[in-house]
C-alpha cells in the first residue's frame, strides 16, 4: 500500500508532486530544496545554508513518516555548480553518520533561479507489527497459501 506523507515542516509543493510516500517498508522523499517552510521562498545564499535547509526538509518528511535520517539508504544530490560539492558535502556529513547512505551527485540546471541544490532520499524503515501474543499475531494474518505473501516473515 502507498501512503502519502505531508508535513507543515516543509514548504508546500509548487506543482503537481507529493513530498513523500511510504510504500511498505520504504519511504521515498521527493526532491527537496532550500525553500523556507514559512514563506515558501528560496532561502540562503551559500551552498552551506541551502544544503542545511534542504536536509532539514528531508528530515521533516522522514519524521512525519515515523523515520529518521539514520534510516536513509540512498540520496540523490543535484548541484547547479559542481564547484559547490565540497561545501555541500561538509554540511551533508553533519546530518548522517556511518555507514553513510549510498549517494550520487549530478551537475544540473534547476528550475528555481538561485537554487543551488536539490536532494531526494530513500529510507528503509520497517513498519512495526503491534505487540501481541504469537497466536493472536498468527490469527491476524490472512494470507492464503500460494499467495505472494505466503511464507513472508513479519518483523516486530
Amino acid at each position: 500500500m502507498k501512503q502519502e506523507i505531508w508535513t507543515d515542516g516543509i514548504a508546500a509543493p509548487w506543482g503537481p508532486w507529493t513530498p513523500g510516500f511510504r510504500a511498505g517498508d520504504f519511504i521515498f522523499v521527493g526532491g527537496q530544496g532550500p525553500i523556507d517552510p514559512e514563506t515558501g521562498q528560496l532561502k540562503g545564499e551559500s551552498i552551506q545554508e541551502q544544503t542545511r535547509l534542504t536536509l532539514e526538509s528531508i528530515r521533516a518528511v522522514l519524521e512525519a513518516a515515523g523515520a529518521s535520517m539514520d534510516d536513509v539508504v540512498r540520496v540523490q544530490v543535484l548541484l547547479t555548480d559542481l564547484e559547490d560539492f565540497s561545501g555541500m558535502n561538509g554540511v551533508y556529513r553533519t546530518f548522517f553518520s556511518e555507514p553513510y547512505p549510498t549517494r550520487i551527485t549530478y551537475g544540473v540546471a534547476l528550475s528555481v533561479p538561485g537554487m543551488r541544490v536539490e536532494m531526494e532520499a530513500i529510507a528503509y524503515a520497517p513498519e512495526t507489527v503491534p505487540a501481541v501474543g504469537e497466536q493472536e499475531f498468527a490469527a491476524q494474518q490472512t494470507v492464503e497459501p500460494g499467495s505472494w505473501r505466503a511464507g513472508r516473515r513479519f518483523s516486530r
